[in-house]
């Protein structure tokens, strides 16, 4: 079988944990199939990504958004039957409505939806319109949570025997090369405080905004400096302001892009991780954290506590104080601290890419 891996929407460091599902799957899955030719097809600006498979540069820059449609709908199937391609397997919830070829495609989850906010400007409306044509128009849907499955049944009609649950692996597996505590220390100035440590991205429906509000109600003699990484987004203007308004200017740290090496670091330096998401299709950052053995609290919605199981201190997101107890809980309770990290150690290692990796080959055979 020749499979064809829809990456047309790949531009790096720019597609969060749809990028970081992508990079872990695909060797996973090279490595689990050694029968089975792989071809990534990606656009101008992934050329330089190593997958670990054969790869087909589309011409289509996929950070324009017009050209990641018209790339996906008309450039990558000719593309794939060009190649030989028996299936195509799209990875990021969008996929080509046409083609000589089986369609399997991953649906992250339907934040277009649920939270439209999510996305900004033409993404926004090319997700409401080709997600679901694509699920429509695919042999099997691949969802990462029983959660995602639920809402892909009840908001699109889709057909629950076609659906296939398919837990992701770890996210971005512990790895060495750790930027040293005393130079992020120092670099982010916080002195002896503890830190709070949220990886998301800058995005309304990440709830960070609910986060900086919860800060604010931490006695400030108590209050922990929150680090928050990722790449800027119009959204991030908006949380500015409001850490500003809120009194928070010496208490928060918006950091831009961040190393692989800064990221492993954060996690070593930080006492307590946090997720405020109002919605997830499955959390990567969540089993990131306790498999560093970082103590979660996390919102009580969506995937998030399929995910976490009773390794985590779940909250209302909605709920600022709610969020504000459960940091202070972590932070102040050292033996309930030490059980999240013994619990977050075990559900993390439940999780794998081996075990994405069969459950997805299991799919491809299901669409033959």
């Amino acid at each position: 079988m020749h499979v064809g891996l829809n990456l047309v929407f790949l531009v790096p460091g720019e597609t969060g944990g749809m990028e970081i599902a992508a990079r872990q799957l695909v060797p996973a899955l090279a490595r689990a199939a050694p029968g089975v030719r792989f071809t990534a097809f990606v656009g101008r600006d992934a050329r330089d990504v190593d997958l670990g498979v054969d790869r087909v540069v589309l011409p289509v820059r996929a950070a324009n958004r017009v050209e990641w449609v018209r790339g996906e709908q008309l450039v990558l199937p000719r593309a794939a039957e060009r190649a030989g391609c028996d299936l195509v397997h799209s990875l990021a919830s969008t996929a080509p409505a046409t083609g000589r070829f089986r369609r399997v495609t991953t649906v992250h989850d339907l934040n277009y939806r649920i939270v439209p906010d999510a996305h900004f400007g033409v993404r926004a409306l090319g997700m409401r319109a080709l997600v679901p044509l694509s699920v429509r128009r695919s042999h099997r849907v691949i969802s990462g949570s029983e959660s995602t499955r639920d809402d892909l049944v009840r908001l699109l009609g889709a057909d629950p025997a076609r659906i296939d649950v398919v837990p992701h692996g770890i996210g971005r597996p512990p790895s060495g090369g750790a930027t040293p505590a005393a130079e992020l220390g120092a670099r982010l100035a916080v002195g002896d405080r503890r830190v709070l440590l949220c990886l998301s991205a800058k995005r309304p429906h990440k709830n960070l905004t609910g986060l900086l509000d919860a800060l604010a109600l931490i006695p400030a003699e108590r209050r922990p400096v929150t680090v928050l990484p990722g790449y800027p987004t119009p959204h991030e203007t908006e949380l500015r302001e409001r850490a500003h308004a809120l009194g928070l200017d010496d208490d928060v740290r918006f950091l831009g892009w961040t190393s692989d090496a800064d990221v492993e670091g954060l996690f070593a330096f930080a006492s307590a991780f946090a997720y405020p998401s109002l919605y997830e299709g499955f959390g990567l950052p969540v089993l990131e954290a306790m498999a560093r053995g970082v103590p979660v609290a996390c919102s009580d919605r969506s995937s998030l506590p399929e995910v976490a199981g009773d390794a985590a201190l779940l909250f209302d997101p909605a709920d600022p104080a709610a969020i504000a107890r459960a940091v202070t809980r972590l932070l102040g309770d050292r033996a309930l601290a030490a059980e999240l990290v013994r619990k977050g150690r075990l559900r993390a290692a439940e999780f794998s890419w081996q075990h994405t990796a069969r459950g997805t080959l299991a799919a491809y055979e299901r669409a033959r």
